[in-house]
């Protein structure tokens, strides 16, 4: 055999056993993708939202949480945001009585504690956002308040919230920080009630919070004073073992606590957590 024809010979085996190496390769490639195919297509999807969300909220997160509800229900069609808005120790006593809802953001630790003592909490309740005291006046401020002081003036009539709603704990502490006696001439089961007290000309001032001034959109004018940033109030909220949709519940949870969330209770007036 010529030393031409043993050179081509061994050039084929080399060849054919390149090929075949490259067979094998492209063989296991092909299982690997199949592979990863496979377990891409069998990767659970996250759950869709659906059903309705019952919150129950301090009458002070009207606005803000009204608005929220409807951005909720646009980023998952098919649910339906429902509020409670009162007073949170009377929303408190709802929950721990049996009444259903998902959600639950008071405005005091105190009232948290009362369903968190309960059991009636899922899990540890979050601050979300803060918020402060100032004092309304009817607009243009015809009785010249300028402090905490003046609500004692002769014949001025004043609204205070009652003192076991957070507005009026808040209140009460900002008061004896002043070393002021205040007598109103009404109290308030919600911060709300306590404002339209002055809306209605049925008072000349009451001590609310600076949310709900900015939330009468001039029907009153906000007067602030030195003793409000000793008794600025912590709002927390949780999810609740009695609700019904606890996806959804978190998942409105996780929206307030957004940067979008808090983008709209800042621009409310509420401070940061």
């Amino acid at each position: 055999m010529t030393r031409s024809v043993r050179r081509t010979r061994r050039t084929l085996r080399l060849a054919g056993a390149g090929a075949a190496a490259a067979l094998a390769l492209s063989a296991c490639s092909s299982s690997s993708d199949t592979s990863g195919q496979s377990g891409s297509s069998n990767a659970p999807a996250s759950p869709k939202l659906s059903g309705p969300v019952t919150v129950f909220a301090a009458a002070s997160l009207k606005e803000s949480f009204t608005t929220l509800g409807k951005e909720f229900e646009h980023r998952h069609p098919g649910t339906k945001v429902s509020f409670s808005f009162s007073g949170s120790d009377t929303l408190a006593a709802s929950i721990t009585g049996g009444a259903p809802a998902d959600v639950f953001a008071a405005a005091s630790p105190r009232t948290m504690k009362t369903v968190t003592d309960a059991g009636a909490a899922s899990g540890a309740p979050v601050t979300f956002v803060r918020n402060q005291l100032e004092i309304a006046t009817r607009p243009g401020n015809p009785a010249k308040v300028s402090s905490l002081k003046d609500l004692t003036k002769s014949g001025l009539k004043v609204v205070l919230c009652d003192k076991t709603v957070p507005c009026g704990a808040a209140a009460r502490k900002a008061l004896d920080a002043a070393g002021i006696e205040l007598t109103p001439v009404s109290y308030e089961q919600d911060v709300k009630s306590a404002l339209n007290k002055v809306r209605l000309d049925e008072a000349d001032a009451a001590v609310v919070y600076k949310t709900d001034v900015k939330a009468a959109k001039g029907t009153v004018q906000g007067v602030e004073f030195p003793e409000s940033a000793g008794a600025v109030n912590d709002y927390p909220i949780t999810a609740l073992k009695n609700g019904r949709n606890a996806e959804a519940a978190q998942a409105f949870i996780a929206l307030v606590r957004s940067a979008d969330g808090q983008k709209v209770l800042g621009e409310a007036g509420f401070l940061k957590p």
